[in-house]
């Protein structure tokens, strides 16, 4: 692999593993219309990740024709070491305020790299930011209303955000520690994340004012996961999605 196809990879990845962990809520939703909602931006995200799978395949096969990749292949055949996922994104679901939280803290995140990416070299990375840009908006209106009802709500659900908080907020520094291919390809086709941490801690700081949510005091961050080392719920991720392909994977629909 060279840098530009892994930062494509990470991309898809990222998405791809959170659309997974979202789908997880679908028919146990607190409310129907909430079910309906989180299911809708799994769908959002399955549908960038493909987007980014298709073209890293093209950059793959445009190097080696013989590797046949696919969008399929990218996500279904690859081991937990070839996933270049954020860490925070495959962490358990936990309650529904953990649900929120993590994806209150990747929707903002994700909607400063896409306004980033905006400027790419690479055009279809850039053409792919702006079609999701929309998407990523709602996903942001969303997950801050339900952290401001959450923590600013009864005793319980302020007590449940701050347990949210407490596990997720050694993950949200590796948002913005660059991995080696992102640092060579920094300026061109790669967004270089470590600017997107001020304006980031800015817009979670006006929520959480809001929600009465105290931010963190200075604490150990994990690394990202962009290198292929993950926690232990990814084998159990990976095992749930990737079985029907490894275990047809001459199927077709």
């Amino acid at each position: 692999m060279n840098a530009h196809i892994d930062y494509v990879l990470h991309l898809a990845d990222t998405t791809l593993i959170l659309a997974q962990r979202n789908s997880e809520w679908c028919g146990h939703g607190p409310i129907l219309e909430q079910d309906i909602a989180i299911t809708n931006i799994s769908l959002d995200l399955l549908g960038q990740s493909r987007n980014f799978y298709q073209h890293a395949a093209a950059l793959i096969n445009s190097k080696d024709p013989a590797a046949a990749a696919t969008e399929d292949s990218l996500a279904y055949l690859r081991d937990e070491r070839e996933f270049k996922n954020l860490l925070l994104v495959e962490l358990s679901n936990g309650d529904w305020g953990k649900t929120i939280l993590r994806q209150f803290f990747f929707s903002v995140f994700q909607e400063l790299q896409f306004k980033a990416l905006l400027n790419s070299a690479d055009k279809q990375l850039a053409a792919i930011a702006e079609k999701s840009l929309k998407e990523t908006a709602y996903h942001i209106s969303w997950s801050s209303e339900w952290v401001i009802r959450l923590g600013d709500g009864t005793n319980e659900s302020h007590r449940r955000m701050l347990a949210a908080l407490d596990e997720l907020w050694e993950f949200t520094g590796g948002l913005f520690i660059p991995a080696p291919y992102e640092q060579e390809l920094s300026g061109s086709v790669a967004v270089d994340v470590s600017t997107l941490k001020s304006p980031w801690l800015a817009e979670v700081e006006k929520v959480f004012q809001e929600a009465q949510i105290p931010i963190p005091g200075q604490t150990f961050m994990q690394q990202p996961g962009k290198t292929g080392i993950h926690t232990e719920a990814m084998g159990f991720i990976l095992a749930e999605m990737q079985s029907l392909k490894r275990s047809l994977p001459n199927a077709g629909w």
